[in-house]
Parts: C-alpha cells; structure tokens; sequence
C-alpha cells in the first residue's frame, strides 16, 4: 500500500480522479490518501488541529488511517510506502524519523530544517506557525523539523526537488540527503531542472512517476502478483 499525504498543509484532497493513483493500483499497490487534521473541508476548529504544532497531531491521523485500511484485510503490511510533495513531503520526512514501518519513502519539495526554511522561503507567513521566533527560541523549530529526527531513520528515502523551488528551497531536500548520507543510509536526491514548486513539464511529471515506481519496487520484499 503506498500512503499519499497531500500538501499545504491547509489543503484537502476531494474525490476528483487522480492518475498518479490510477497508474500504481493498475500495478497492484492500494493508493491510501486522506484529509487528517490541519485539512480544510472539515470546519476551523480541524484547520486548528495544528497550530503551533505541525507535525503533530496530523502525523497520529495519518498513521491511525494505515491502521484502519489494514484491518480492510486486503493490504500487504509488510509492504507499506510513503510519499508526498509540500507539506507532504514535509510529513514523509516526519513520518520515516518516527516509525521504521515503511519500506521505502519519497519525500518530495519538503521541508527539513524550519529554523533555515522560515528566512529562505517565498512565504514569509510561515513565522506565524510558531510560537516565537527562530532567535527567540530555536528549540522550537528544531523539535518541529524533520532533520532533528534524521538519525532515527533506517528507511531508504528518496528526496525530490524542483532546482528553481523558491516555496521549498533544493537546500532544504540537500539537508536531509546529505544528513542520510553521512549516516549511511539509502538515499538519492533526484534535482528537476527549470521546475518551481510544482511540475510546469509534462515529461517531468511523467518522470517523477516512473521514479517513485522504481523506488519502491525496488524496495518490496516480493513481487506483486
């Protein structure tokens, strides 16, 4: 089953049609995708969900939706996977620093280091997710980012950035891939050339796919029937 956390984080998947999903369920993998705290479509008080703490709260929905599709019966649990872009991307490289339950992760656009990101990000804004600010109080961002848990993760983790992403800077992807690398960990850190935060290039989009596929073929521990 391959867990796809949508981005934002104030955002919401809807019903509409999605071919990335379509192409690995026509390959044997359930696609999970969910709207857990933080999501809009579900009143303010569950946007709240996560002020002053993101991840958080959403990371728990997030695992306890793995859960219920695995008491379905029809899901392989030991061949689980993880992706997401944004915010996404900002909870899979949450999401492989706290549980050691998927086989592999890609972490697309993500970011890593809040404390780096909030003064190098396009989106000033961000400084309101926190309670202070980084040179008030930087144990507040370290706890909250992903690079504070790196040396948890035993994951083989895949990163992916756009080289002209000013949202989610390539150095925040860099971080945590070289971070991995130093501990020894599988890696690779895929660059999309002339791409912002998002995928302008029909062949890159196409491309992401066929990466995020090998990735985690590559990693089940059988093959699909």
């Amino acid at each position: 089953m391959l867990l796809w956390i949508h981005g934002g984080p104030v955002s919401m998947y809807t019903v509409r049609w999605n071919w990335n999903w379509q192409n690995f369920a026509a390959d044997g993998y359930a696609v999970l995708w969910m709207n857990p705290r933080g999501s809009t479509g579900y009143g303010q008080d569950f946007v709240n969900g996560i002020n002053y703490l993101y991840p958080g709260k959403d990371f728990d929905d997030l695992m306890a939706g793995v859960d219920a599709a695995i008491d379905r019966g029809f899901v392989d649990e030991d061949n689980l996977f993880v992706t997401g872009s944004s915010g996404g991307g900002v909870l899979t490289a949450w999401i492989v620093g706290h549980t050691d339950r998927f086989r592999a992760a890609v972490s697309q656009r993500p970011v890593i280091n809040w404390h780096s990101f909030v003064g190098t990000t396009d989106g000033s804004n961000w400084y309101r997710r926190f309670e202070s600010m980084p040179w008030e109080d930087p144990v507040e961002y370290a706890e909250r980012s992903p690079l504070h848990y790196v040396g948890n993760v035993t994951t083989p983790t895949m990163l992916l950035s756009g080289v002209e992403d000013l949202r989610t800077p390539i150095a925040q992807a860099e971080e945590f891939y070289r971070a991995l690398k130093v501990l020894g960990q599988e890696t690779l850190h895929v660059k999309l050339p002339d791409e912002y935060h998002g995928t302008r290039s029909v062949s890159h989009r196409l491309m992401i796919q066929l990466y995020l596929k090998a990735w985690f073929d590559k990693y089940r521990d059988k093959p699909i029937a």
